[in-house]
């Protein structure tokens, strides 16, 4: 910067663009802070290679801290494409309150405002539950009103087409169970027994448990964008101009094909546990096939049977529910879809591990 007198030349040369990394407007303008006495700033542009906006955004910067110092602008020397993009730039007044500003908020306000944002989910998610509670009354009382199609292909979604994530899942889960337990009852003379702890692991909880986080992450996740995308377009909007419940039309199949699909896959899944770990007992525990099945036979009963397709149904609701809630409050945007996406399956991870908690609470109460 060269000036006297009063009247200040700002001096460009080099190429200014993004890509070149050119000098901010920090320096310059805690230069002009700095100097006393200037009432005019002009620029020199002889040496000006190539610019793009980078050169105008250095350029808005300055001519605010000049503005801020009632310092007058000389455009006149500045290419013809800068001058017209400066005159775009302040062809329409700044809003009030546009701009973003960063404020540091103490830890127990973040914590106070988390707190807050959980109770409103929490009751967001009963209200919704609630509702979709009403639409399946609806089903049982044949006013529900859906498409039978839609059910079916969403059954096949869900269920079929999750097979093999969900054979190589528990499959594998299968041998790490199998493996850990050998390696802790070989020290009592009892590998045997790794039979009814895979087996046993597996029906009751782990069958389900992964199943239903395959399906939040796969299922679920798909039903928040479905939906998502269906609100972003005023779809949503369209059925309830219709007479439409969307409830009905969108949640109903979506919950219906989840608590049917998911016992079925629980069951596949715990077919899958249960070869895994055999095929390590086998190999490792050194057991027969025969004698690994027979013990396998011996320690499940139809009661764990039954535990694990009770939680299979709660897990499928839950998925099916979470994805269908955060499509629901999706807004109107892009971005908005992948964060309805991403919260869904984390809605339904984090309600999957509460219903476990409490659905093992209440088996033990009822001594079932």
């Amino acid at each position: 910067m060269l000036g006297d007198s009063g009247n200040a030349t700002l001096q460009f040369r080099g190429v200014w663009a993004i890509r070149g990394r050119p000098p901010t407007a920090d320096e310059t303008m805690r230069e002009l802070d700095q100097r006393s006495g200037i009432r005019t700033l002009g620029f020199a542009v002889d040496d000006l290679g190539g610019w793009d906006s980078a050169l105008v955004t250095f350029l808005v910067r300055i001519i605010a801290t000049c503005s801020a110092h009632e310092i007058e602008v000389d455009q006149s020397a500045l290419p013809d494409g800068v001058r017209g993009l400066l005159k775009l730039a302040y062809a329409v007044p700044e809003r009030t309150g546009a701009r973003r500003v960063e404020k540091s908020e103490p830890f127990l306000v973040h914590l106070g405002k988390d707190f807050i944002d959980l109770v409103q989910s929490t009751g967001e998610v009963v209200a919704f539950l609630g509702l979709s509670v009403l639409s399946f009354r609806r089903f049982l009382t044949g006013k529900a009103r859906y498409r039978k199609s839609d059910l079916w292909l969403i059954m096949q979604q869900a269920g079929a087409d999750a097979l093999p994530i969900i054979s190589l899942v528990t499959f594998l889960v299968g041998m790490i169970l199998a493996f850990i337990g050998i390696q802790q009852l070989a020290r009592f003379g009892a590998k045997i027994y790794v039979a009814d702890l895979v087996g046993l692991a597996t029906v009751m909880q782990i069958g389900a448990l992964i199943t239903a986080i395959v399906l939040a992450g796969r299922t679920g996740a798909a039903f928040a964008a479905q939906i998502g995308t269906m609100q972003v377009n005023e779809e949503i909007d369209a059925l309830k101009t219709l007479a439409i419940d969307p409830m009905d039309f969108l949640v109903l199949p979506r919950m219906l094909a989840l608590m049917l699909m998911t016992p079925l896959l629980c069951v596949y899944a715990d077919l899958m546990g249960i070869l895994g770990g055999a095929l390590v007992g086998t190999l490792v525990g050194d057991t027969t096939l025969l004698q690994y099945f027979q013990q396998t036979r011996a320690a499940i009963g139809l009661n764990h049977v039954a535990q694990g397709l009770i939680n299979a149904v709660v897990y499928g609701a839950i998925v099916a529910v979470s994805g269908c809630l955060r499509g629901m409050q999706c807004g109107r945007s892009a971005s908005s879809v992948g964060l309805a996406t991403t919260s869904a399956v984390v809605t339904a991870i984090v309600f999957i591990v509460i219903a476990a908690a409490v659905l093992t609470v209440v088996y033990n109460a009822l001594g079932f």
